[in-house]
């Protein structure tokens, strides 16, 4: 039911619709205006075909139902609205000179509400996503708000990994970065609400995704080719964040869910609550304003459990302990366990409010804020093999004993906050036969690390081995090394870490519909300015004298729980933490490496980007064609610091020499758009599309940064000097993908679609980390380690799916993505797939789930390729509907308690392996719809 508006958003309406006044004082003539929504009200239909037969012209709804013609001829027409899931509609029509037609559609029949769809639950989420899938001009995959919350899907990331080629990259077992079709996270381009989304984290462009609640979600939206007015910088694809809207909805709404989760693998049970509500208020006879916010929280305590080798594996000379020979074996010099336990919380909120006025001028404010932080404590102990001497007549293939060698144990303690700001204000307008939309972004991202405490305990003279049993080695050691008293404090450090990346970007979109040599065509040109800055600010203290006598002993705790060997007594946060904040001031700074952190580490970038386009759309009987081009200028600009360390032992002098270093640099690119989508019948659909992107470096990768280690030594009458080198790259060129798609879909008469596609990219300019001191640019170095563009890199790759709902309540979805690519894509998997079965009726819901992802290269180590293993993870989601409006639910996470495994070379060559255990949820959601 409308209600009259509160005054405090009456205020804000009128500011609003002052602000396009004038825009919209002139009303367009032979204007055709409707809205597509159930025969209840309750809902509007997104992504309905709506067709004027004897045009032969087709428009689509939008997120409010709404669509809209311009420059129609007066006449009689026939409109055929067609919708999966529900039967076609036809309505007949009277189109006036100079007047305004309104038509309002529902779909379904008085005696059942919705004949053909259940408006509640995963049909009705996957309907409106496949009908907006299917009358998409490009290549698109859509999640809807009711099919996340069908799956335990806890954020934005997850969600996504259930859609045709998109897998997710997972931190502490939670999904975080986005790949789409197995591409680099850096290279896809993210927006909430139509403005780009800056990562909180230094160095990278990747968004993750889990600071996004999935409840603040109306829908996800993933373009896999784009067009001109798009944004270039998406070599994988584009992912759109839409937060709610009232006009979602018809009437007012409200939703309240109640959760508890218990994670196995530490005991614990955890909170979540969200709310959203939206509501609709006439402001008067002209003018609707709509109210939409969500808020949700949730904690989580969990942990988890890890054997990694640092370093790597390599052919390593080491001395017999027995004869003092030299022995040539492959092996490890290093080797950790780690136990993490962690805190994570995440709460998000979002108020939108949408003032619609006449039907045809839209304005609207779209704001989403969303914290995420991780309060971690870690332990380690790093086996350390290299510091003593291997035992020959213990070593084999698969095995390796070492005396006197050195062990560290050490602790983390990180409070890590991320946050994300999305702002946009903008609107829409109808001006005669010119459709105008504009926007103002802003957003902002941070992540901070106040009072980081690293701290670290050495011990030595231990004999320490390792024996390879699996994916996980089995770790030996002296009874000596679990001996506390054994490990003398030897290192702190103390960080105060801040990362801030801010965008603030106008845009400006004019469309006109006319007629084009007898056909219906569509101009639509405009342009976009987007400013952004990110600075790292890395602000460390090293301490390492001034401990006096203490060791582990002083701060012993019990052993914690450890499933990958015997870990030893533990070390405790609080002891820790009250001792070195009372004690610091007496405590030794090693001013050399807080330097070299604090300055090296640190930059600030700015990019600006203008661009422009243009394309033509025309629709030629059943084939749509768009054509155009994106122009985007570049201009970038970083600052840093040259830090070297001059260790001089000729001189007996040690400094840090900082000096600032400043470039700038700019380059653009002018990209054709060519899309084709031809309909063999209502039900077949083949589409082609020809594209270039681009993506531009990662912020670390372009830094200014140099970090420079020369060391003076003589021996006898020869003085050396060797350097080496780490430094960023602000010459880098940006990558730039040539992509073809095809594909072709079936959307039977009910819910579901079966698709094939073919898609290739050739991608030059790729990013690498190698060794450049032969380049000619850094003569009298030893090494320099920089990012430079290592060539081209091709990808060609098959995408099927199936999604059927029968009448009985089965569900049945499968996906799965071959890709076969260049060896040197990192985080390219070959297979990637998805497999969920279901059953729903007016009493159950109930999914059980399954996500693959084949193994992937990751980089380089040693001359050796590191991969991480496949992944198959299993999810259960199952609900009871109480009421038509209560619903309560089971979740099951991570049913085989799947861990991460990292390689290199083969699987019993270790790199990181890592355990989170399962997880399971209970809750019950109440809704007023």
């Amino acid at each position: 039911m409308k209600k009259n508006l509160p005054t405090s958003f009456k205020l804000s309406a009128v500011a609003m619709i002052c602000a396009g006044s004038v825009l919209s004082s002139a009303a367009s003539a032979n204007t055709l205006t409707g809205q597509v929504s159930s025969v209840s009200q309750k809902s509007h239909f997104e992504g309905a075909k709506v067709l004027i037969k004897e045009l032969e012209r087709t428009l689509i709804s939008e997120r409010d139902g709404r669509f809209t013609a311009t420059n129609v001829p007066a006449g009689t027409y026939t409109l055929e609205i067609s919708y999966l899931g529900a039967k076609t509609v036809t309505k007949t029509i009277t189109i006036d000179e100079n007047q305004v037609t309104n038509v309002q559609v529902q779909l379904g029949s008085q005696s059942n509400q919705m004949d053909d769809i259940i408006v509640i639950g995963q049909r009705a989420g996957q309907a409106g996503a496949l009908n907006r899938q299917k009358n998409a001009l490009s290549l698109k995959s859509i999640v809807s708000a009711d099919s996340i919350g069908q799956l335990p899907d806890q954020n934005a990331a997850e969600a996504l990994q259930r859609l045709p080629g998109l897998s997710i990259q997972r931190d502490q077992g939670e999904g975080r970065f986005v790949a789409i079709r197995g591409i680099d996270p850096n290279l896809n381009n993210v927006t909430i609400n139509g403005a780009n989304v800056p990562s909180p984290e230094a160095g990278v462009r990747s968004v993750a995704m889990d600071v996004i609640p999935s409840e603040l979600v109306q829908s996800l939206e993933v373009s896999k080719t784009v067009t001109p007015d798009m944004d270039a910088s998406a070599v994988g694809g584009s992912i759109e964040v839409k937060s709610l809207s009232a006009f979602d909805r018809e009437q007012q709404s409200y939703s309240v869910t109640l959760q508890a989760s218990h994670n196995q693998q530490v005991s614990e049970t955890s909170p979540k609550a969200s709310f959203s509500f939206t509501d609709i208020y006439t402001l008067n006879n002209n003018t609707e304003v709509g109210v939409a916010t969500a808020v949700s929280w949730f904690e989580r305590e969990f942990g988890s459990h890890n054997i990694e080798t640092d370093g790597g594996w390599k052919t390593l000379e080491m001395a017999d302990v027995n004869t003092d020979e030299e022995v040539s074996f492959f092996g490890a010099e290093e080797m950790e366990q780690r136990h993490y336990r962690i805190t994570r919380e995440r709460l998000g909120a979002a108020l939108n409010v949408d003032v619609h006025h006449k039907g045809f001028n839209k304005y609207y404010l779209r704001t989403l804020y969303s914290q995420f932080s991780d309060d971690e404590f870690r332990q380690r102990n790093e086996y350390k093999f290299d510091k003593g001497d291997v035992l020959a007549d213990e070593l084999s293939q698969s095995a390796a004993y070492f005396r006197g060698a050195e062990m560290d144990r050490d602790t983390k303690d990180r409070y890590e906050e991320q946050s994300i700001l999305s702002l946009v204000l903008g609107g829409e307008n109808l001006i005669q036969d010119w459709f105008i939309e504009y926007s103002l972004g802003y957003s902002k991202s941070e992540e901070s690390e106040p009072n980081r405490l690293d701290t670290a305990f050495a011990g030595e003279d231990f004999t320490l081995g390792y024996v390879l049993d699996g994916k996980t080695p089995t770790l030996a050691a002296d009874e000596a090394s679990g001996q506390l008293n054994q490990f003398v404090l030897d290192e702190i450090v103390w960080e105060n870490n801040l990362s801030e990346d801010e965008n603030i970007s106008f845009r400006l979109d004019l469309t006109k519909d006319f007629v084009l040599l007898g056909h219906n065509a569509q101009f639509k040109f405009g342009g976009k300015y987007a400013d952004r800055e990110k600075f790292n600010r890395v602000d460390a203290t090293l301490y390492d004298d001034g401990f006096g006598a203490l060791t582990a002993q002083d701060f012993s705790a019990a052993e914690p729980e450890y499933d990958l060997g015997k870990f030893g007594l533990g070390l405790s946060r609080n002891q820790i933490k009250d001792y070195f904040f009372s004690k610091r001031d007496a405590l030794t700074i090693n001013q050399l490496e807080t330097d070299i952190e604090t300055k090296g580490r640190s930059y600030t970038s700015e990019e600006t980007v203008t661009a422009l386009y243009a394309m033509l759309t025309v629709d030629v009987e059943k084939l749509n064609v768009i054509a155009g081009f994106r122009y985007e200028d570049t201009d970038y600009a970083t600052t840093g610091n040259r830090v070297e360390l001059i260790n001089d032992e000729v001189s007996d002098i040690e400094r840090v020499a900082i000096n600032q270093w400043q470039v700038e640099d700019s380059y653009d690119h002018l990209l054709p758009n060519l899309t084709l989508r031809y309909e063999l019948s209502e039900q077949l659909i083949t589409r082609f599309a020809y594209t270039q992107t681009i993506a531009r470096p990662s912020f670390e990768d372009a830094a200014a940064f140099q970090l420079i280690e020369t060391e003076t030594t003589q021996e006898d009458d020869a003085i050396e000097i060797e350097r080496k080198a780490e430094v960023g790259n602000p010459d880098l060129d940006p990558y730039k993908s040539s992509n073809y798609d095809f594909s072709l879909e079936y959307y039977p008469g009910s819910i579901g679609v079966l698709s094939a596609g073919v898609f290739h990219k050739s991608i030059d300019n790729f990013i690498i980390k190698a060794q450049v001191q032969d380049n000619g640019k850094w003569e009298g170095y030893k090494e320099v380690i920089q990012s430079i563009n290592g060539g081209a890199a091709d990808l060609t790759g098959v995408e099927l799916a199936y999604t059927k709902n029968f009448q009985n309540g089965l569900m049945i979805s499968a996906n799965g993505t071959l890709i076969d690519a260049d060896d040197n894509l990192p985080n390219q998997s070959d297979t990637i797939a998805n497999f969920m079965v279901g059953y729903e009726s007016n009493l159950i819901s109930a999914r059980l789930s399954a996500s693959y992802k084949s193994k992937s290269f990751l980089f380089e180590e040693n001359n050796q390729a590191v991969y991480q293993d496949d992944h198959l993870q299993l999810d259960l989601s199952m609900k009871y509907f109480y009421t038509d409006k209560t619903q309560l639910y089971f979740n099951a996470i991570n049913i085989t308690d799947e861990a991460m495994s990292i390689y290199q070379g083969d699987t019993r060559y270790n790199y990181q392996y890592e355990t989170y255990g399962r997880s399971f949820e209970i809750g019950v959601t109440v809704t007023s719809f």
